[in-house]
């Protein structure tokens, strides 16, 4: 057993790791790097899976995608070289066969294996062209006359790092365990609100998921069900829920200036647009303008389906804010989007008299000093990307920040744009646009900090895409379609999830692509956008598509977001399996937008997965962005359905939001009540759980 540190039991969890027993600079280290510093972070370091090699599964039995432990005799042993070096080994047993492949082996590994040699073996079961096989398995050599020892208990795999193996760290753990305080000490949940959960002791809990016993139920073990794992997803949900919580409290104590205005400059933009605004539109804008208006800091998400008419309500927003006198800061993530973001503002501001100001990061030389100046002189509205940010923008009277695709941009860059407002105990108010609909479910969790508006009713006149998934094997047939969209005047968009050659992903490049279209389609005007452009360039090319210069797009995934090409009506997205439901959602809004009949042309490369299959069918089914969003989190999960994870966003440890959405309203519940009367147990529970991502909770 561990040497106790000189502490208590109840803040033995606080102590270093290094007053664990065998715990040196070099192994301290290399836990530090998964982020285990304190003795509790071991406690909740959970398995992110569990090995089940307590039994034999029979060859007869294999299931491809499944994990399993088999026995079986050498039948046969083979070195070749397809593509690569490869060790090829037939396992038998009885009349079934497995394959067992190895692509990094040494000789004496090759020569070790030989026929008639029995050995125990633990992979992934994958379905190859010859039948079952497992690729690079874990295995053993057994005595054929002497039964295998196998595992008494499933054995738990934990996140780790380069230099801290499996046994390593599960030994490290269990001196850890053995320094758990009695259950009354280690509870933060008070007993009242533990009991109207109907939740298990978190002490047998943790100690039930680092250690199931031999006759533990493993398919609710590997499904995360088991009442062990639901108590911890419980408290993870809870502790970042209370954080948010917390965050959006401390912000809500801060002024913010009340932008109410007389709301002239509102009516004439308003009488401006040729279009009138949808019911859904006039709802948000009147709850947008509604906590503007007040003493305290707006933090607000405007949630909408593609071309629902989210930068209006944005434009009617920053309009506040100017006649009231103060700035806009409007940050979208990329230069082509932020770049539409200022043309749409500029042809609605400013016949207003009022001029929108750029600022970019190739900005260079004068030109960013006049920009510069002009921003620090109180310049109304300033549209860019993180170069808001950097140093040496300054602010005048910033009063709202309006940031679009708020998950693409780090926690930190966030925080920097609202600081450039901060002044003391007022901040500015925050508007934040997105056009991944956000599922119930997350927006529960992942925005407990922000008041959500859903803008669910698209204008009037856009025409529904019929979208259709094709195989690359027909990729001819869609070229000739092509052809004869372009003959009828027709623009189209080709999207390539690449810019480079991958021969992992299989995906055609944006320039190879481009050649070939040019190739097929002489006579057609073909050109090329991608992320690695200058930006001139990519301008200056989706200006000339916008104005009908070009009749065939090829681009990457830039196009995504906020490009608005009504003559645009047909689309095809290669590898289309590769990408998740809510960015296929967002390509496809692309085209749809003017009158014409508009087509969706999802390629993909054939075997299709049946979780590929589902994604893709359920893009034939629906255009409803809220049902595709549910779907993806369900299928992705929320860190895909978010996009790339940033700096500073927490993954969560054992939570699943899809599995464990029922217990997100009694989070709620329970979250509420302990920050209204115990301030103290909060904020224990949330640095428990998040640790140094409190550095980040004023995001």
């Amino acid at each position: 057993m561990a040497e106790r540190p000189g502490l208590d039991d109840a803040g033995a969890g606080l102590a270093p790791v290094e007053t664990i027993v065998g715990v040196g600079p070099v192994l301290a280290a290399a836990l530090g790097r998964v982020g285990l510093t304190r003795v509790q972070d071991l406690w909740f370091h959970l398995p992110l899976r569990y090995e089940d090699r307590t039994r034999i599964t029979p060859l007869a039995d294999l299931r491809g995608g499944e994990h399993a432990q088999v026995l079986g005799t050498i039948e046969a042993v083979e070195r070749g070289f397809a593509f690569r070096p490869q060790l090829k080994v037939a396992l038998r047993e009885r009349t079934h066969t497995l394959l067992l492949r190895f692509f990094h082996f040494n000789r004496a590994q090759a020569e070790q294996l030989r026929p008639g040699m029995q050995l125990l073996c633990y992979g992934e079961v994958r379905l190859g062209a010859r039948g079952l096989e497992m690729v690079h398995p874990q295995y053993r050599r057994v005595d054929p006359q002497v039964p295998p020892t196998l595992d008494a208990a499933l054995s738990p795999v934990h996140p780790t790092t380069e230099g801290l193996g499996q046994r390593r760290l599960a030994n490290v753990i269990a001196k850890g365990l053995a320094l758990l305080p009695p259950e009354p000490e280690l509870e933060l949940i008070p007993a009242p609100l533990l009991r109207r959960c109907g939740l298990a002791s978190l002490r047998g809990a943790l100690l039930y998921v680092h250690r199931p016993p031999p006759d533990a139920p493993v398919e609710a073990l590997m499904r995360g069900t088991h009442p062990a794992q639901v108590r911890l997803a419980f408290e993870e949900l809870l502790a970042r829920h209370l954080s948010l919580r917390s965050m959006r409290e401390r912000v809500r104590r801060k002024m913010a200036p009340s932008l109410g205005g007389s709301g002239h400059l509102r009516r004439r933009l308003l009488a401006n647009l040729g279009f009138a605004l949808t019911g859904a539109q006039q709802r948000v804008v009147g709850e947008v303008l509604h906590d503007l208006a007040l003493s305290h800091p707006m933090l607000r998400l405007v949630q909408g389906d593609v071309g629902s008419g989210k930068t209006v309500v944005a434009a009617l927003a920053a309009l506040a804010a100017v006649e009231s006198g103060y700035q806009v800061a409007l940050m979208a993530p990329t230069e082509l989007l932020a770049e539409q973001h200022r043309r749409s503002f500029a042809a609605w501001l400013s016949p207003l008299g009022i001029e929108v100001e750029w600022m970019a990061g190739k900005q260079q030389g004068k030109a960013r000093e006049r920009a510069l100046q002009r921003v620090a002189d109180g310049a109304p509205v300033v549209v860019g990307t993180n170069a808001l940010m950097q140093e040496g923008v300054s602010f005048a009277r910033l009063g709202l920040v309006i940031v679009d695709e708020q998950h693409r941009f780090g926690v930190q860059q966030r925080l920097a744009l609202r600081a450039k407002g901060d002044g003391g105990d007022q901040v500015p108010h925050q508007l934040v646009l997105t056009a991944t609909p956000i599922p119930r479910t997350l927006a529960m969790s992942e925005y407990a900090d922000l008041d959500v508006s859903s803008i669910d009713e698209l204008p009037p006149g856009r025409t529904p895409v019929h979208t259709i998934a094709v195989s690359s094997a027909r990729r001819s047939e869609v070229i000739q379609r092509l052809r004869t969209a372009c003959a009828e005047g027709r623009q189209v968009y080709w999207v390539c999830t690449l810019i480079e050659e991958s021969e992992q992903l299989r995906a055609q490049a944006a320039e190879v692509t481009h050649a070939e279209l040019v190739q097929a389609l002489p006579g057609t005007r073909v050109a090329l956008l991608h992320g690695r452009m200058k930006a001139g360039e990519k301008q200056a090319t989706m200006q000339a598509f916008k104005a009908g210069g070009i009749s065939v797009l090829v681009a990457t995934t830039v196009i995504e977001v906020g490009v608005d090409v009504p003559n645009a009506s047909l689309m095809v997205i290669e590898n289309s399996e590769r990408l998740g439901l809510a960015q296929l959602h967002q390509l496809r809004g692309r085209v749809g937008r003017g009158s014409t009949a508009s087509d969706c042309v999802l390629l993909y490369q054939p075997p299709l997965g049946r979780l590929a299959r589902e994604r893709l069918q359920v893009l034939r089914e629906t255009h409803d962005g809220f049902r595709i969003a549910e779907r993806d989190l369900e299928l992705r999960g929320p860190g895909e359905l978010l996009g790339t994870r940033q700096t500073g966003q927490v993954a969560f440890r054992v939570a699943d939001l899809a599995r464990d959405a029922h217990l997100l309203p009694m989070v709620q519940q329970v979250g509420e009540a302990m920050l209204g009367h115990y301030p103290q147990q909060s904020s224990r529970l949330i640095e428990r759980w998040l640790g140094s991502a409190l550095l980040y909770a004023d995001a």
